[in-house]
């Protein structure tokens, strides 16, 4: 799949995890790359922006992945746009929360880039 047209935003609070992420996001093809570093900070970098995709943290200072989740599925313009959720949290209630919330694919750290690519081909 060409994503090289398509805009991504992913949040995650430590810097090393958003070397990462952001490498593979890279090596996947996707050249538009907005980095935040928690909710707050992810809803003011899409102000007047509009991403394809957002891959969030769920644990994180200020606004955590879930109350991000919640605040753009709210939004008209962000209903529609594919959330995965990159999180330690792994226990089968915490994915039901996080599907209810409205994420459409859930990746527990640590993980492989193959396992990335595979949920975002899922989503996209």
């Amino acid at each position: 799949m060409d994503v090289s047209n398509k805009s991504v935003l992913f949040v995650e609070d430590s810097p090393t995890m958003r070397r990462i992420i952001a490498n593979s996001l890279r090596r996947l093809g996707f050249a538009d790359i907005i980095e935040a570093e928690n909710g707050i900070d992810a809803l003011e970098k899409l102000e007047g922006n509009m991403v394809n995709l957002v891959v969030t943290d769920w644990n994180m200072p200020e606004m955590n992945g879930a109350e991000l989740v919640k605040v753009l599925r709210s939004k008209p313009e962000f209903s529609m746009v594919p959330i995965v959720m990159i999180t330690t949290r792994g226990m089968k209630d915490d994915v039901i929360t996080a599907m209810k919330l409205g994420v459409n694919a859930y990746v527990i750290k640590p993980f492989t880039p193959e396992i990335l690519k595979q949920k975002l081909d899922s989503v996209l």
